[in-house]
């Protein structure tokens, strides 16, 4: 959405039409909010941007078809490294060669998924905040093969859709992941603990340093088997650090399917 409105030709691909259906109506509905705020006296010009970007938009099921044509590749898939380094492989051998592949992995490692291509140096990690549109930021991953023209493009991109890039080396949970994470479990932590209520955290959270959301209604609102799978992940890389120690209850509600907003209960309930 944000590359298409700032101009850029975009191919959105996904693994069905009805999927691919489905993001395109997400986007559409997204641009109409946009609109009612931007264009809230010019509802003529409104209507032009949405047909605009629409128009820089189109759909397709086959990813090696597209890939022959486009400069930059950003990758959003399952955060499943196996997965992920596939599809690298196999987009590898259609792009071009000056074709700049890009992950927006929030946990894993930039670098495993270079070495699954041929293109090291072309290839870095452009990190989106959710929900895209709203959030400025973008993390530019830069592993060690990266070299400077791909990261310069990667920075120039990210302020061309209107972003605010802040550069990070290729480390477990880059800048905003690797603060955010381990204090989203000491919360928890001081819960099971009983030092404190999960309302009274939050409430201090948001009251007291400012914070949109508190920490339990953020874990709930990011699903608590994302946030289990990057402690996981980190806890296996250095098992001997506290901050990346598993924590029981939220294991516990991860088994009873209880995964936050999207299904209804995590920390709290949701109707």
């Amino acid at each position: 959405q944000v590359a298409a409105a700032s101009g850029h030709t975009v191919v959105l691909v996904d693994q069905s039409d009805e999927i691919l259906k489905k993001s395109t109506k997400g986007i559409e509905d997204s641009l109409k909010r946009v609109v009612k705020k931007k264009f809230a006296d010019k509802p003529e010009a409104g209507a032009e941007f949405i047909k605009k970007t629409l128009k820089n938009l189109t759909t397709s099921t086959d990813a090696a078809s597209v890939v022959h044509s486009t400069d930059l590749v950003i990758e959003a898939i399952v955060e499943n490294l196996e997965v992920k380094n596939k599809l690298f492989k196999t987009l590898d051998k259609f792009a071009p060669e000056h074709t700049i592949f890009a992950s927006n992995t929030s946990s894993l490692q930039i670098t495993e998924m270079a070495n699954a291509t041929t293109r090291q140096d072309r290839f870095g990690g452009l990190h989106f905040f959710n929900p895209v549109p709203m959030m400025k930021l973008v993390e530019v991953i830069k592993t060690p093969m990266t070299s400077q023209k791909t990261f310069e493009s990667l920075v120039d991109f990210s302020k061309a859709v209107g972003k605010s890039p802040v550069s990070c080396k290729d480390t477990p949970g880059f800048i905003v992941n690797r603060l955010l994470v381990p204090y989203m479990m000491e919360a928890v932590r001081l819960f099971e603990r009983g030092d404190a209520s999960k309302e009274d955290i939050d409430v201090a959270m948001k009251l007291g340093a400012g914070y949109p959301m508190g920490p339990f209604e953020l874990l709930d609102y990011v699903g608590l088997d994302t946030s289990k799978y990057i402690i996981d992940g980190w806890h296996s890389l250095e098992p001997n650090n506290p901050l990346f120690a598993p924590s029981p209850l939220l294991n516990k509600l991860v088994e009873e399917k209880k995964l936050g907003k999207k299904t209804g209960e995590g920390f709290y309930k949701y109707k």
